[in-house]
C-alpha cells in the first residue's frame, strides 16, 4: 500500500510527472517516448515503481500493460517544493524570498502589474476570511 506523501519527487520522478501531468496517464513505453533524454525502459519502470511506493503515482492493468496516472498534482508538487525552499535557504521568510526572486530574473513592467494584481486580490481575500 502507498504511503501518505510528504517528501518532494526526485529530478528523476519530477521528469516523470511532468509526463504524466501532460497526458493524463501512460505507459511506461510512453514516459519513455515523452522524455527529452530517452532514458531506458527498465529504469523508467524501477522509478515508476518506486513512486507508486512513495504514492506519487498508481497503476492499473489494460490487458498486459500497466498504465500510470499521478497522485499528485503539479500545484501540490509545486506548492511543497515551495515551502521547502523557503524554509530551508530563507529561513521561513517570504520577504526574503520575493527579494531574491526579483533580483535574480527582472520583472517586465507587464509582469510587475500582474504581480501586483495578484497581491491585492490576495489581500481581498484575506480580509473576507478575517
Amino acid at each position: 500500500m502507498a504511503r501518505v506523501q510528504t517528501v518532494l519527487p526526485t529530478p528523476a520522478e519530477l521528469a516523470i510527472l511532468n509526463v504524466l501531468w501532460d497526458l493524463g496517464e501512460a505507459t511506461v513505453d510512453d514516459v519513455v517516448k515523452n522524455q527529452r533524454s530517452r532514458p531506458n525502459y527498465k529504469t523508467v519502470q524501477t522509478v515508476l515503481r518506486i513512486m507508486e511506493e512513495k504514492g506519487f503515482v498508481r497503476h492499473s492493468t489494460r490487458g498486459r500493460v500497466f498504465v500510470f496516472e499521478p497522485c499528485v498534482s503539479r500545484k501540490q508538487v509545486g506548492k511543497r517544493s515551495v515551502r521547502k525552499l523557503l524554509a530551508q535557504t530563507f529561513g521561513g521568510s517570504p520577504i526574503e524570498m520575493m527579494i531574491n526572486f526579483l533580483e535574480a530574473a527582472p520583472l517586465s513592467e507587464d509582469e510587475v502589474s500582474q504581480l501586483e494584481s495578484l497581491i491585492q486580490d490576495y489581500k481581498r481575500g484575506r480580509k473576507k476570511h478575517a
